[in-house]
């Protein structure tokens, strides 16, 4: 509370934004167990938190690039750092070598997934199912994050969904469950495994919100695999990003990058130039000033 009142007393309103990563200044939406508004964690409605967003800022930006909202300005907010990727390979075919073990670097994981236990075991579940024929020949699948080794005591209590997860699906699949990590090592943990999911939360799919993991997968030393629809791919990533979709067939596609991933990582390699031309962090610099000139 000092800093937003150092805020208010300091910068017109006409001069102040907020970035809304949650879709919090919205109605309240539900979708499975995911909301906009927890009022049962804080005891907030939906009016009072678009009366307090409107009373603080003459601008509302949101992650999106179609908010529901005509008084919201879209603003990705998340980008893509070049600079951070963890092998710059020159080529699809330097890269498959590496990735499939050809020159001699071999890797601990055959998946991991870093994200907490909230508003994701849905999607995670069906995704584990999917992949359990293939678990011998993926290697072991890793779960960094809070809570993955059991449903919480208080959202067992509270009757509280989407903070689940089966300790015996996770133990079929021989999955390691360890401790969230600090930001800074996601990307080189993640460069650890050959595959890495990106997912995006049921309402996040719902208001086509990204997130920091939508870009700064690519910057890691993996094949991304796009649990997301199609039209969010192509309008974010670009429409060679598609190749790296599994749509239904999670296996097949699985297979497939395993017998031919130079096919894969030159996917990777054209979208991660799409992402350095289109949402990098100096174009989200511009856009900002653009929005609040």
């Amino acid at each position: 509370m000092p800093h937003l009142a150092h805020l208010l007393d300091g910068v017109p309103k006409q001069r102040r934004a907020i970035i809304d990563c949650t879709g919090i200044y919205n109605e309240t939406i539900s979708v499975d167990h995911d909301s906009n508004h927890w009022i049962k964690l804080n005891g907030h409605e939906a009016w009072e938190w678009i009366e307090g967003f409107e009373a603080v800022a003459s601008k509302i930006l949101q992650p999106t690039t179609a908010p529901l909202r005509d008084d919201v300005l879209s603003f990705l907010f998340f980008g893509y750092d070049a600079s951070a990727v963890e092998r710059p390979y020159t080529s699809a075919r330097e890269a498959s070598r590496a990735w499939s073990g050809e020159t001699g670097a071999s890797r601990p994981y055959g998946v991991t997934y870093i994200g907490h236990n909230w508003q994701r075991w849905s999607q995670l579940r069906r995704f584990f199912e999917a992949i359990e024929p293939l678990k011998d020949r993926l290697g072991t699948i890793q779960l960094r994050g809070w809570s993955w080794d059991q449903r919480p005591q208080w959202a067992v209590e509270h009757r509280f969904g989407g903070v689940d997860v089966d300790p015996a699906l996770l133990k079929r699949l021989g999955v390691e469950i360890g401790e969230p990590i600090p930001f800074d090592q996601v990307i080189a943990l993640q460069s650890q495994a050959r595959f890495c999911p990106i997912f995006h939360r049921p309402l996040f799919n719902q208001l086509g919100l990204v997130t920091n993991r939508t870009f700064e997968t690519f910057c890691s030393d993996t094949i991304p695999l796009l649990m997301l629809s199609d039209s969010v791919i192509e309008e974010i990533y670009g429409h060679d990003a598609l190749q790296l979709a599994p749509g239904k067939d999670v296996v097949g596609k699985l297979e497939d990058m395993m017998r031919r991933p130079e096919v894969y990582w030159d996917a990777v390699l054209k979208t991660r130039i799409h992402l350095a031309a289109h949402h990098s962090y100096e174009r989200r610099f511009e856009q900002l000033m653009a929005i609040l000139a």
